[in-house]
C-alpha cells in the first residue's frame, strides 16, 4: 500500500524483456529484493537492486493495461515505496493497481496553481467524486469537478517539480487509479440482493427499520 506522495524521479535505465531496470538515487537506500514500489503508480516487485537503482519485473498484462508497456530508456518515472506503518498518510490509501489509462486533456493556469483535466476510462469515471481522491500516474490529487469522462485536478507548483507530471502534455496517456474506498462502497451496493434485503433501496430500508 502507498500514499500517493512520490518520493523520487527515476529513470529508466533499460528495459529487456519482462524487465524494467530503473536508476533512482533515494527509494534504493533501504530497498530489499521482494519489496513492493510504485512505478508511475503501478505496484511492482523489485527483482534485484544495486547502488544505482533497481529491478522489477512486469507482467504481459500489466504492461497491457499500464502506461509501462510505453517506457523506453531514458523515460522518467514516479517512484513511492511502501508504506510503512509508522509513515504519515500524506495523501491517501493507494493500491497500486491501476483501474485504466486516462489522456491529459488540457492544462490550464490559474496563478500559484494549475488546472489539468484529465478524460477517464468508463471503468474509472464512474467511481470519482467530487473532493474525492484519486491517484494520476501515483499522485494522489484531489477531484475538482468530475463530469461523466472527465475530471479536473487543481496542481500546486511543487507536485509539478517533483513528478513526472511536470513533464506530460494534452495528449499523454496516465495510469489512473480511483480511490479504494469508493470502489469498495460501490462494490457493495451492487451486489446488495440477498434475500433478506431484496436489495438496498428505500423498501428494503424500511422494511428493515433503517428508515
Amino acid at each position: 500500500m502507498f500514499t500517493g506522495i512520490i518520493e523520487e524521479i527515476g529513470v529508466i535505465a533499460r528495459r529487456s524483456g519482462a524487465e524494467l531496470h530503473i536508476h533512482a538515487e533515494t527509494v534504493v537506500t533501504d530497498l530489499k529484493d521482494g519489496d513492493s514500489v510504485a512505478v508511475n503508480g503501478v505496484c511492482l516487485t523489485v527483482a534485484a537492486r544495486n547502488p544505482l537503482g533497481f529491478t522489477v519485473q512486469v507482467s504481459p498484462e500489466t504492461f497491457s493495461r499500464t502506461t509501462l508497456g510505453r517506457l523506453k530508456a531514458g523515460d522518467a518515472v514516479n517512484l513511492e515505496r511502501a508504506l510503512r506503518p509508522m509513515d504519515r498518510i500524506g495523501g491517501h490509501f493507494v493500491l497500486g493497481h491501476v483501474d485504466g489509462v486516462g489522456q491529459v486533456e488540457s492544462v490550464t493556469d490559474q496563478g500559484e496553481f494549475s488546472l489539468w483535466r484529465f478524460r477517464a476510462p468508463a471503468e474509472v469515471a464512474r467511481f470519482l467524486i467530487p473532493k474525492g481522491s484519486v491517484a494520476v500516474d501515483g499522485i494522489s490529487l484531489t477531484i475538482v469537478d468530475p463530469e461523466r469522462d472527465r475530471f479536473s485536478v487543481a496542481v500546486i507548483p511543487v507536485t509539478l517539480r517533483k513528478t513526472v507530471l511536470g513533464m506530460r502534455r494534452p495528449g499523454d496517456l496516465v495510469n489512473i487509479e480511483a480511490d479504494v474506498l469508493g470502489k469498495h462502497v460501490h462494490h457493495f451496493l451492487a451486489n446488495r440482493t440477498s434475500s433478506a434485503t431484496g436489495g438496498l433501496s428505500l423498501e428494503s430500508l424500511l422494511r428493515n427499520g433503517f428508515a
